[in-house]
């Protein structure tokens, strides 16, 4: 019998989401329909749907940590987590996939799914997707046509053909169409919206894509068969990877095949790409508000509104999204929310860190926060898990004191050794290597203020790391 192994795609940036969703913290990692993250969400989503395996995680390498620590915070061991050094778009990342897929079973059924969606009725889609495998064992190419309730404009559509035992032959896919369109569609009961998610053998996938995408294929297993393992990652062949062209399945693929299927499902779907759809994913309040974090209204109306780090208070506003993180605070109507994007597109153009960073940054050791800054100073709060380690490292332009607030530390500094409690402090200078360690099974805390002529994140020279990036300066 074929596995059944899911796919979970974790490539994305989620700009629409700014300033919650960034380059190097996309929405895929955020709570923000749940207690899980969304990716923790789609994990134990697909891990629910009938003969599932361990799933295979393609991702963006900037945020391998995070995406293996969430995997392991709900249990779930993936069978590989294949390492994109640059996006490509859904094509080649699923081309990658079912290669690794292959290796595990020659026949495998794959069911791939975005990180970043939401479906409210969990067994609703799992029982979909068990059907859709029994499509798939006979040779199709299933996708899930999700059934339109309302004429969405943000949404590509699907048009059904003749029926294919429980689903339909795909006539025709359309890109997001204009509202009269839209209305004509729903209206007619003949197409439903475009979900971005597949059922397939990885053998007939990449069969088809060697059809009709040769170079797409060619790429995409040069690049996997010149992957590295690193830890619990499989690095894919940057060089190679980055030589094949960004497509995505529906157009290398599923609008070519004679083997399409779509199957519709109707589980309570968004793929929350907007604050407006987030809005609209979430239980509202009597006054239609959504209200997330310290927030305080008056005559407010069909808002929502998230404060992070303190109160954020609104009067008479109806119909607007207010958003505020520890470094940036976003107002826009409802219906304007799309244009977002560009507002992170001038962000990126002027070079402010704001596009990809938060003020809070994490590493697979903890996490720091940047409390301060002026001229050659900086000061910064470290976190550190029990049992983390900071890598062996030195900088050439800045020198650095550490104030322990919580638990204790083991300090390296050159040749010596010691442990720092709380309230206690040490001095680390300019060109001295050092390290810190969290010994304790209580999280550590430390004041680190640092001073010098440069005070980049890229001052750094990694000499030993616990996390393979012993050799880089990020």
């Amino acid at each position: 019998m074929s596995k059944l192994i899911p796919v979970i795609l974790s490539g994305g940036a989620g700009t629409r989401l700014w300033p919650l969703s960034r380059e190097l913290y996309p929405k895929q990692l955020l709570k923000l329909t749940s207690d899980h993250t969304m990716l923790e969400d789609t994990a134990l989503r697909l891990a629910g749907i009938a003969g599932a395996s361990a799933p295979v995680i393609v991702c963006n390498e900037a945020h391998r940590f995070m995406v293996a620590e969430q995997a392991r915070a709900i249990g779930v061991t993936p069978a590989a987590i294949l390492l994109e050094p640059v996006g490509r778009n859904t094509a080649p990342a699923v081309a990658l996939a079912a290669l690794a897929a292959q290796k595990i079973d020659a026949q495998a059924i794959l069911v791939v799914a975005p990180a970043d969606h939401v479906i409210r009725d969990a067994r609703v889609f799992q029982q979909a997707a068990a059907t859709a495998a029994t499509l798939a064992a006979e040779g199709k190419l299933v996708t899930f046509g999700i059934v339109a309730h309302a004429p969405e404009t943000g949404y590509g559509y699907i048009r059904r053909g003749a029926a294919v035992g429980p689903g339909f032959q795909v006539a025709q896919f359309i890109e997001k169409p204009g509202l009269d369109k839209a209305k004509t569609f729903v209206a007619s009961g003949e197409y439903t919206w475009n979900s971005g998610m597949f059922v397939f053998q990885a053998s007939r996938y990449l069969e088809e894509l060697k059809a009709y995408a040769p170079d797409i294929l060619d790429a995409a297993r040069a690049a996997f068969e010149a992957a590295k393992t690193d830890l619990d990652f499989v690095r894919i062949d940057k060089a190679r990877f980055e030589a094949c062209r960004s497509d995505s399945i529906d157009y290398a693929v599923m609008e070519k095949t004679r083997d399409a299927v779509v199957l519709p499902l109707d589980a309570g779907w968004s793929d929350v790409g907007s604050w407006s759809s987030l809005f609209d994913a979430l239980p509202s309040d009597e006054d239609g508000n959504v209200l997330q974090g310290d927030v305080l209204v008056h005559d407010t109306h069909d808002c929502y509104v998230h404060a992070e780090s303190r109160l954020v208070a609104t009067v008479g506003l109806a119909d607007h999204v207010v958003v505020e993180t520890k470094d940036a605070v976003l107002v826009a109507p409802k219906d304007r929310v799309q244009d977002v994007k560009e507002l992170v597109a001038k962000l990126k153009a002027s070079g402010r860190s704001e596009s990809a960073l938060h003020r809070e940054v994490f590493r697979p050791w903890g996490s720091y926060d940047s409390l301060d800054n002026g001229d050659r100073f900086q000061v910064k709060r470290l976190s550190v898990k029990p049992g983390g380690v900071l890598s062996l490292q030195m900088h050439h332009h800045r020198a650095e004191h550490w104030i322990v607030v919580q638990g204790t530390a083991r300090i390296t500094r050159n040749e010596e050794t010691f442990l720092l409690s709380e309230n206690q402090s040490t001095y680390i200078p300019i060109g001295a290597t050092h390290r810190i360690e969290n010994p304790g099974k209580v999280p550590l805390h430390l004041i680190e203020v640092q001073s010098g002529s440069y005070l980049g994140e890229d001052d750094i020279v990694r000499f030993e790391d616990n996390y393979g990036r012993q050799g880089t300066n990020t």
